[in-house]
C-alpha cells in the first residue's frame, strides 16, 4: 500500500513538473543552455576520440597484432625538433647488409621485408602525374603492409633478384593513367624510365582526406639499381606468433645493437615502431584531449547547475502560495520535495537530451563533410543523459528542500 502510494506521488511529480515547464518554455530553454553546451561538447569530444580510435585501430595502425617495423627516426610522442636534429647526426641509415643480416639471423621472426620510398613522377602518352608516392620493396611487402592485389600480381623474387622493371600500381594510378582499360602488361614511365603493369592494388581509402592509392610498388633492386641505397629504407617484420611479439623485437634489437657495435648504455641509433606502439601513443593524446574536455564540461555543468537552481529557487517564490494549499489538503513534505527534485532533474535530463540530438547531428555533420571520422558511442551517449539528470538532481535539493519544509500557514499568507 505504501509502495503504492509512493509510485502515485511520483506520478503526480512528474506531471505537475511537465505542466510547469510547458509553462514556461522560454525560460526552461535558457535555463538548459549550459547543460545543452556540457552534453554537446562531452559527447562530442568522445564521438571524435571514439573514430579516431576505430581508424587508427583499422586503418593507419597496420601492421597488425603480430608486426613491428624497425626505422631510422620515429616521433610517438611531441616533435622535438633539437631533438630529431640530434637523431638525424647520429642515427645511421638503415641498409640492405642489416637486412640481409637481420633475415640470417633472426629465431622469433617469421616474414622480415624491406622498403625505400620517395615522391616520383609517372607519365602515359601525354598523361602526367607528379607527386606519387614511389615504393621499392622486397616481394613480401604486400603482406607485410596488408596491399591486396585486384588484378594481376604483386612481383616476385626472380623479378627482384633479376632488376625487373615491373610495377605494382595504386588505384588512384591505375584509374589516371589507363582509365577503366585493363593495364596488366602495358607499359608507362617512371621517371622517364619504362615499366611494365603487374598488378593493381585493392583501393585503400584516404587518411584525414588524403588519398593512401597513389602509389607505385617496384622491386627493391630495381629502385637501388635507380636510385641507390643510401636513404629512406626501412624494415618490416612479423613475429612467429603474437604471444613472442615482444621477444622479437627484442631480438632484432640486440641483433641491430650488436651489428652496430652499441656498447650497453648506449641509446638505440634507430627506432622500433609495432602497432601498440602507435595506438599507445595515440591513447596518450586522448587522454589529455579528454582531460581537457572534462575540464570545459565540468564548467559548463556547474554553470547549467547554478542557474538551475535559482530557477528552482524563484519557482519556489512564485509557487508558495501554491504550496500552502497543497501543504493544507494533505500534502506531505516528502511529495513537495518529490516535486521540486522531479522539475529539477526533467529539466536538466531534457538539457540533455537535446544536447545528445545536437551532437549526433554535428557528428553526422563533420563526418560527412570532413576527413574526420566520428562515431558516437551509446557509452557517451548514456553518460551525457546520466551525468545531466544528475546535474539537475544534486543542484535541485536545495530548492526542493526549501520548499518542502514552507510553513502552510505562513505560504498561504503569501499573495499570488
Amino acid at each position: 500500500m505504501k509502495r503504492v502510494a509512493q509510485t502515485a506521488s511520483l506520478r503526480e511529480a512528474t506531471s505537475v513538473a511537465a505542466e510547469s515547464l510547458r509553462s514556461s518554455k522560454l525560460r526552461s530553454f535558457l535555463t538548459l543552455l549550459g547543460i545543452i553546451l556540457a552534453t554537446t561538447t562531452l559527447i562530442a569530444v568522445m564521438s571524435v576520440i571514439h573514430g579516431m580510435d576505430v581508424y587508427i585501430a583499422n586503418s593507419v595502425s597496420n601492421m597488425g597484432s603480430d608486426g613491428f617495423r624497425v626505422v631510422r627516426i620515429a616521433f610517438l610522442g611531441n616533435f622535438d625538433p633539437k631533438k630529431f636534429l640530434e637523431l638525424q647526426k647520429k642515427n645511421p641509415q638503415m641498409t640492405p647488409d642489416e637486412f640481409d643480416y637481420l633475415q640470417n639471423s633472426t629465431r622469433l621472426v617469421s616474414d622480415l621485408g624491406m622498403a625505400a620510398g620517395r615522391s616520383i613522377t609517372v607519365s602515359l602518352e601525354s598523361q602526367t602525374l607528379t607527386g606519387i608516392s614511389l615504393t621499392g620493396a622486397t616481394p613480401n611487402w604486400a603482406r607485410l603492409a596488408n596491399t591486396e592485389i585486384a588484378n594481376g600480381r604483386y612481383f616476385t623474387d626472380i623479378e627482384n633478384n633479376h632488376r625487373a622493371a615491373v610495377a605494382v600500381l595504386g588505384s588512384d594510378v591505375k584509374n589516371s593513367l589507363f582509365g577503366d582499360s585493363d593495364p596488366i602488361g602495358k607499359t608507362f614511365k617512371l621517371d622517364g624510365r619504362p615499366f611494365s603493369v603487374v598488378g593493381v592494388a585493392v583501393p585503400k581509402g584516404s587518411v584525414f582526406g588524403q588519398s593512401q592509392d597513389g602509389f607505385v610498388d617496384i622491386p627493391a633492386q630495381t629502385y637501388f639499381q635507380i636510385y641507390g641505397s643510401r636513404t629512406g629504407i626501412s624494415f618490416s617484420a612479423k613475429a612467429v606468433d603474437q604471444t613472442v611479439l615482444e621477444q622479437a623485437k627484442d631480438e632484432v634489437r640486440m641483433l641491430l645493437r650488436a651489428r652496430r657495435h652499441l656498447r650497453p648504455g648506449q641509446d638505440d641509433n634507430f627506432s622500433i615502431l609495432s602497432s601498440d606502439s602507435l595506438v599507445g601513443a595515440w591513447d596518450r593524446l586522448t587522454g589529455a584531449i579528454a582531460a581537457t574536455a572534462v575540464a570545459v564540461v565540468s564548467v559548463f555543468m556547474v554553470v547549467g547547475g547554478v542557474v538551475i537552481m535559482n530557477i528552482m529557487l524563484a519557482a519556489v517564490t512564485e509557487r508558495t502560495h501554491e504550496i500552502g494549499i497543497r501543504k493544507s489538503v494533505g500534502a506531505r513534505r516528502q511529495d513537495i520535495l518529490n516535486q521540486f527534485l522531479v522539475e529539477s532533474s526533467m529539466l536538466a535530463g531534457i538539457g540533455g537530451l537535446f544536447g545528445v540530438s545536437i551532437a549526433w547531428i554535428v557528428a553526422l555533420l563533420v563526418r560527412s563533410f570532413t576527413p574526420v571520422p566520428m562515431a558516437v558511442p551509446v557509452s557517451a551517449v548514456l553518460i551525457g543523459l546520466g551525468l545531466s539528470t544528475a546535474v539537475g538532481l544534486f543542484f535541485g535539493i536545495y530548492p526542493a528542500n526549501q520548499a518542502s519544509k514552507l510553513d502552510p500557514i505562513e505560504a498561504l499568507r503569501v499573495e499570488r
